[in-house]
């Protein structure tokens, strides 16, 4: 297999996972809000809950290890970690992941019935995933050199 070959299947596999997981970043804390909202003695709440575990555990835990894996084997074909959009968009992802362990930490609190935050601050948490994806698209089209 040739080098281009090889750069192309491994991108795509990159932007597969990136895609999935964000759409789970996207998507959990906007099941937090709902989730904030419903009583614990609620059939609602555990469906939430079920949905939360599932999304988390299924969806966006192999998307994260995907990422990472096809993006550091990416990064090792290219060399890019010499270029600043690459540390840049380095940082953005690591934010991005501390988010998803944090998001974690939620889920698990919801499980265990003890949320202490509201819907509104999962409403304003839900944005800090779309910040870090425009950084992240703007870095890796534009490679800002300053």
């Amino acid at each position: 297999m040739d080098i281009q070959t090889k750069y192309n299947i491994l991108k795509s596999l990159h932007l597969i996972f990136f895609t999935t997981w964000m759409a789970g970043l996207f998507y959990l804390p906007r099941i937090f809000v709902y989730h904030a909202e419903e009583s614990i003695k609620t059939k609602q709440y555990a469906t939430f809950t079920t949905m939360e575990r599932k999304l988390y555990k299924y969806i966006m835990n192999p998307s994260l290890i995907g990422t990472w894996v096809f993006g550091i084997t990416l990064t090792i074909l290219t060399e890019a970690h010499v270029y600043l959009w690459f540390s840049i968009k380095f940082i953005c992802v690591c934010l991005l992941t501390v988010f998803h362990i944090y998001c974690g930490k939620i889920r698990k609190e919801f499980e265990i019935c003890n949320n202490s935050k509201t819907s509104k601050y999962y409403r304003i948490i839900n944005e800090i995933p779309t910040i870090l994806f425009i950084l992240i698209i703007y870095a890796v089209i534009f490679k800002p050199l300053v």
